[in-house]
């Protein structure tokens, strides 16, 4: 049986799990259903460490953001943003610069609907309902939202997201279309599962999101290298989650960390 609650738009089949809900879940989040609660438990089963690796990989996001801002952007584009919780783009980026831009883009109604209602205040800030793997439509619906200027350098975030990427869906040449459509100077943040780090447990997740409506595609360390294709990769390179420019004390095991993390300038 459905879940209905007022902020699902209508035709949303609640019975069907999804990553961005998933996601949710992981974080300690609100916007989530008993499939999609049912899916992250095998999920967890698989990956015990599960919760920390979506704390860890969130926290990423946030040093990335900062990095950038440290680095003059001031306009973002969040692919495969999913559903807004604390610490979102916006808000990282706006406590360090007030006049600082987001454009969020998802394809998940939900995630939509939950970032329209949180954004309504925010002229700075907007999401827009597009597939990330489409970049043509994507880059005209951020032009269109008059929130990003492609002749200034852009932050571009593709992070958590890309291993539901298939390999027919051809990721590299997804990038690549992001990549042309940015200035020099502009930043790519990216991060995604990879079989290098603790292989038995990725497979048994990749197992388990068969059975969902986003299935993983986890890469190795050279197969994200490639991504950067035309950007130059700031230190440390590809590295798992908690070694990526970490702050304070750092006590989370790389080896557990089940994702890698890079981000790049545009050359």
């Amino acid at each position: 049986m459905s879940e209905r609650v007022g902020w699902v738009p209508e035709g949303v089949d609640t019975g069907k799990p999804s990553a961005a809900r998933l996601y949710d879940y992981l974080l300690g989040g609100g916007h989530n259903f008993a499939a999609d609660r049912a899916l992250a438990e095998k999920f967890l089963q698989a990956q015990p460490n599960a919760r920390t690796i979506a704390r860890l990989n969130r926290a990423f996001l946030r040093r990335a953001v900062l990095f950038m801002m440290d680095n003059g952007i001031r306009q973002f584009l969040d692919l495969g943003s999913g559903i807004p919780t604390v610490g979102n783009v916006h808000e990282i980026a706006q406590k360090a610069d007030p006049e600082a831009r987001v454009v969020y883009v998802d394809f998940e109604e939900v995630a939509v609907a939950h970032s329209q209602l949180i954004l309504e205040e925010d002229p700075r800030a907007v999401v827009v309902q597009e597939d990330m793997t489409k970049p043509v439509a994507v880059l005209k619906a951020a032009r269109e939202s008059g929130l990003v200027d492609f002749t200034q350098p852009v932050g571009v975030l593709t992070v958590g997201v890309f291993h539901f990427v298939s390999p027919q869906a051809d990721p590299k040449a997804v990038v690549a279309a992001y990549r042309d459509a940015v200035p020099e100077g502009s930043y790519l943040a990216f991060s995604q599962f990879t079989q290098d780090l603790q292989p038995e447990e990725m497979a048994g997740v990749v197992e388990v999101m068969k059975k969902s409506q986003n299935p993983m595609f986890p890469r190795t360390m050279s197969e994200i290298e490639g991504f950067f294709a035309g950007f130059e990769l700031v230190e440390p390179g590809v590295v798992p989650l908690p070694l990526w420019r970490p702050e304070g004390t750092n006590t989370d095991d790389p080896d557990k960390a089940g994702i890698y993390a890079a981000v790049g300038r545009k050359i």
